[in-house]
Protein backbone atom coordinates (compact mmCIF):
# COMPACT_ATOMS: atom_id res chain seq x y z
CA UNK A 1 0.00 0.00 0.00
CA UNK A 2 1.28 3.44 -0.94
CA UNK A 3 1.31 6.18 1.65
CA UNK A 4 1.63 9.85 0.81
CA UNK A 5 3.69 12.42 2.69
CA UNK A 6 1.85 13.95 5.67
CA UNK A 7 1.89 17.44 4.12
CA UNK A 8 0.24 16.12 0.95
CA UNK A 9 -2.43 14.28 2.93
CA UNK A 10 -3.06 17.35 5.09
CA UNK A 11 -3.47 19.57 2.01
CA UNK A 12 -5.92 17.15 0.38
CA UNK A 13 -7.93 16.74 3.59
CA UNK A 14 -8.05 20.51 4.06
CA UNK A 15 -9.29 20.98 0.49
CA UNK A 16 -11.89 18.21 0.71
CA UNK A 17 -13.24 19.31 4.10
CA UNK A 18 -13.27 23.03 3.33
CA UNK A 19 -14.26 23.10 -0.35
CA UNK A 20 -16.04 19.78 -0.91
CA UNK A 21 -18.08 19.02 2.22
CA UNK A 22 -21.12 18.20 0.09
CA UNK A 23 -19.03 15.78 -1.99
CA UNK A 24 -17.88 14.03 1.19
CA UNK A 25 -21.51 13.56 2.19
CA UNK A 26 -22.48 12.22 -1.25
CA UNK A 27 -19.63 9.69 -1.09
CA UNK A 28 -20.73 8.62 2.40
CA UNK A 29 -24.38 8.27 1.38
CA UNK A 30 -23.51 6.28 -1.73
CA UNK A 31 -20.87 3.94 -0.29
CA UNK A 32 -21.31 3.85 3.50
CA UNK A 33 -24.90 4.60 4.61
CA UNK A 34 -27.69 6.31 2.66
CA UNK A 35 -28.86 7.95 5.91
CA UNK A 36 -25.51 9.65 6.60
CA UNK A 37 -25.99 13.16 7.95
CA UNK A 38 -22.40 14.41 7.69
CA UNK A 39 -19.02 13.20 6.50
CA UNK A 40 -15.45 14.36 7.00
CA UNK A 41 -12.50 12.99 5.06
CA UNK A 42 -9.90 11.94 7.64
CA UNK A 43 -7.31 10.06 5.63
CA UNK A 44 -6.18 8.55 2.36
CA UNK A 45 -3.57 6.24 0.97
CA UNK A 46 -2.92 4.38 -2.24
CA UNK A 47 -5.89 2.08 -1.66
CA UNK A 48 -8.61 4.67 -1.01
CA UNK A 49 -10.01 7.39 1.19
CA UNK A 50 -11.24 7.28 4.77
CA UNK A 51 -14.17 9.24 6.14
CA UNK A 52 -15.76 9.76 9.53
CA UNK A 53 -19.47 9.45 8.79
CA UNK A 54 -22.08 10.84 11.17
CA UNK A 55 -25.21 8.71 11.25
CA UNK A 56 -28.67 9.46 12.64
CA UNK A 57 -28.52 10.03 16.38
CA UNK A 58 -24.98 11.41 16.18
CA UNK A 59 -23.13 8.07 16.00
CA UNK A 60 -19.85 8.44 14.07
CA UNK A 61 -18.53 5.54 12.04
CA UNK A 62 -15.16 5.43 10.27
CA UNK A 63 -15.29 3.97 6.77
CA UNK A 64 -12.81 3.40 3.97
CA UNK A 65 -13.81 3.55 0.33
CA UNK A 66 -11.54 2.10 -2.35
CA UNK A 67 -10.45 4.19 -5.32
CA UNK A 68 -12.60 3.36 -8.35
CA UNK A 69 -9.63 2.54 -10.62
CA UNK A 70 -7.82 0.46 -8.01
CA UNK A 71 -4.67 1.23 -6.03
CA UNK A 72 -2.67 4.34 -6.89
CA UNK A 73 0.89 5.40 -6.15
CA UNK A 74 1.35 8.97 -7.43
CA UNK A 75 0.05 12.25 -6.01
CA UNK A 76 -1.60 13.40 -9.31
CA UNK A 77 -3.73 10.25 -9.29
CA UNK A 78 -5.47 11.31 -6.07
CA UNK A 79 -7.52 14.07 -7.72
CA UNK A 80 -8.49 11.77 -10.58
CA UNK A 81 -9.71 9.14 -8.14
CA UNK A 82 -11.60 11.54 -5.89
CA UNK A 83 -13.36 12.97 -8.95
CA UNK A 84 -14.18 9.43 -10.14
CA UNK A 85 -15.46 8.56 -6.67
CA UNK A 86 -17.68 11.66 -6.67
CA UNK A 87 -19.01 10.78 -10.14
CA UNK A 88 -19.69 7.19 -9.04
CA UNK A 89 -21.48 8.44 -5.92
CA UNK A 90 -23.69 10.67 -8.06
CA UNK A 91 -24.51 7.69 -10.29
CA UNK A 92 -25.43 5.51 -7.29
CA UNK A 93 -27.64 8.27 -5.87
CA UNK A 94 -29.22 9.15 -9.22
CA UNK A 95 -27.79 12.68 -9.29
CA UNK A 96 -26.20 14.62 -12.14
CA UNK A 97 -22.55 15.36 -11.34
CA UNK A 98 -21.36 18.92 -11.79
CA UNK A 99 -18.80 19.56 -14.56
CA UNK A 100 -15.15 19.24 -13.58
CA UNK A 101 -12.63 21.95 -14.37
Amino acid sequence: MTTFAPDIVAAILHHMNDDHRDDNLLIARAFVDPAAEASTMVGLDGDGGTWDVTLAGGEVSRASVAWPSGPISERPEVRREIVALYDAACAVLGLDPRPHA
